[in-house]
């Protein structure tokens, strides 16, 4: 029977099915909507690092056919067949997207699915409904990520922008492409069951074939281009199609009149005279800059500041006015907002997203971390009890928390803090609750004492947390994780965490310090560690 999974589950494919000759099929509609359903073959860094396994219907398969685009059948609007065991070391991820082709939002579409199927046996499914986004035009449906084995996880993220965006969010280029004479696609491929699957699912043809569409170029108008000749490929072989081009000088050119010229040829040129020319001065050639106008010095070359403007201002853009266009895209397009379909991202060294939508549980954070939230997002108060607060105030282990719960994405950070994502699968870790910055809500926490035996009545106290989930640590600097050997000891004011398993003592030694002063001890101690193998501990470059 197959196991239904809802978003933010998570499995080893070993515990779902021992084959490794896998059918992936997706089923997603809605009334006057069209899909692409792609698969992204990723690297260690989520990135699509070689555009061979980026998988849609103009490349139905990678260069060793471990993934292949069959086409719909059996039901579902597509399908794949996925073999893990020969899928290269270099692809830690394969993401299975669906990306709206024309006009239409996700909140249009009907309930669908993402499948796997091994020996013609259904394993598991991931059910999703158009409620459960808004505006976005794209959605990631589902991943195969290695994590010492393969495993798959339900994502159901909404994604704004088209299959362009996507592709380039995972580090694609997006470049104009020929049409589908270039790379024949005349009919569904059809697929034999494989030798060692037994009883193998069944790939017949579906009852009405779908016609093959010709391959569109990412970003361009929905009717097909014609065919660049190799001069305007030479031109258009940048990556970037958000904006169309401007001719040189920074001037954007009006809208084109209609009947809008085809993408990767230049529109018609504007019939109004620019400002400080006469009417009837024929426009400049494309691709070369305009005439000055009367009384004005010519414009200085590409990529040189014209005389008398202030350095950093951009070309075409008057003084005093704020700086848009294509040039401030490309320089904030590097701190753009990192969309995983993660529940937790890293934005940054110091900034984390975490997405309440991706897991369906709340989430505990320090208070007054939160810097910026979008969508509908609750902030409670998340009080530790009457006997909580004696522990912490005793301990040193209070942790002020709040809760945040809805549908949304959090950002948090605090203090410039290094941050970095502990995720838990039935393990624990022990944390000091200063260094505790955010946490899924799903995990058990307690404080915890370390016996000390080097001082009277001596014991230091830290958090532990056990159970399914992620645990946001914050470091000062960039910390160390060392292995926990015999002789491993650290200074208790910059340890900052330690696996759960390890045995942790107080170290006999004791020494006064130079800037002990009154409500201080006076003292610091070393803690010594104590394991088997795989065990370790962080330290930061830094004493509390």
């Amino acid at each position: 029977m197959a196991r239904e999974f809802q978003r933010g589950h998570k499995a080893k494919i070993s515990d779902l099915t021992p084959g490794t000759d896998l059918y992936v099929g997706v089923q997603i509609a809605g009334p006057g909507l069209t899909f692409d359903i792609s698969c992204f073959g990723l690297d260690a860094n989520e990135q699509l690092s070689d555009d061979r396994y980026f998988i849609f219907f103009n490349q139905p398969k990678s260069p060793e056919e471990s993934i292949q685009l069959l086409g719909p059948q059996a039901g579902d609007t597509e399908s794949f067949r996925v073999t893990l065991d020969r899928i290269p070391a270099s692809i830690h991820k394969l993401s299975f997207t669906a990306t709206l082709d024309g006009a239409g939002q996700m909140a249009q579409v009907g309930p669908g699915y993402i499948r796997i199927v091994a020996g013609g046996e259904e394993v598991v499914r991931y059910a999703f409904t158009g409620s459960e986004f808004t505006t976005e035009r794209a959605v990631m449906l589902g991943d195969f990520y290695l994590k010492d084995v393969w495993r798959f996880a339900a994502v159901g993220q909404g994604f704004d922008g088209g299959l362009d965006s996507l592709l380039k969010n995972f580090g694609g280029e997006v470049a104009e492409e020929a049409p589908a004479a270039a790379q024949p696609q005349s009919a569904v491929p059809s697929f034999a069951p494989p030798a060692q699957a037994a009883p193998a699912p069944s790939f017949g043809a579906p009852a009405a074939p779908q016609i093959p569409q010709p391959a569109p170029s990412f970003g361009g108008p929905a009717a097909p281009a014609p065919v660049p000749t190799p001069q305007q490929q030479q031109m258009h072989a940048a990556p970037t199609i958000v904006a169309p081009l401007a001719p040189l000088g920074g001037t954007v050119p009006p809208p084109p009149p209609p009947p809008p010229a085809p993408y990767g040829h230049p529109g018609q040129p504007s019939q109004q005279p620019q400002f400080g020319q006469f009417p009837g001065q024929p426009p400049a050639p494309y691709g070369q800059p305009a005439p000055a106008p009367y009384g004005q010095p010519a414009p200085a070359p590409y990529g040189q500041q014209p005389p008398g403007m202030p350095p950093g201002m951009p070309q075409g853009v008057p003084q005093g006015a704020p700086q848009t266009g294509a040039g401030l895209l490309a320089a904030l397009q590097p701190y753009k907002e990192t969309a995983t379909g993660q529940r937790w991202t890293a934005q940054n060294h110091q900034l984390m997203r975490v997405d309440l939508t991706n897991g369906g549980g709340g989430v505990l954070a320090r208070q007054g971390s939160m810097v910026m939230y979008q969508g509908k997002v609750d902030f409670g108060y998340k009080g530790a009890g009457f006997a909580g607060r004696i522990v912490g105030n005793a301990t040193g282990q209070e942790m002020q928390l709040m809760r945040c719960t809805g549908r949304g994405q959090v950002f948090l950070a605090e203090d410039g803090s290094h941050l970095h994502t502990v995720e838990l699968q039935g393990d624990g870790i022990c944390v000091s609750a200063e260094n505790v910055l955010a946490f899924d809500e799903s995990l058990q926490y307690e404080v915890r004492r370390i016996e000390g035996h080097g001082i009277p009545g001596g014991a230091l106290f830290t958090m532990q947390f056990q159970g399914t989930g992620t645990v946001v640590v914050k470091t000062h600097g960039v910390p160390v994780v060392l292995p926990v050997t015999p002789t491993t000891f650290a200074d208790c004011n910059a340890v900052v965490a330690w696996s759960s398993a390890s045995q942790v003592i107080v170290s006999s030694q004791v020494r006064l310090r130079r800037n002990a002063y009154p409500g201080h001890s006076g003292e610091t101690v070393n803690l010594q560690f104590r394991g088997a193998p795989g065990n370790f501990i962080v330290v930061q470059p830094y004493e509390v």
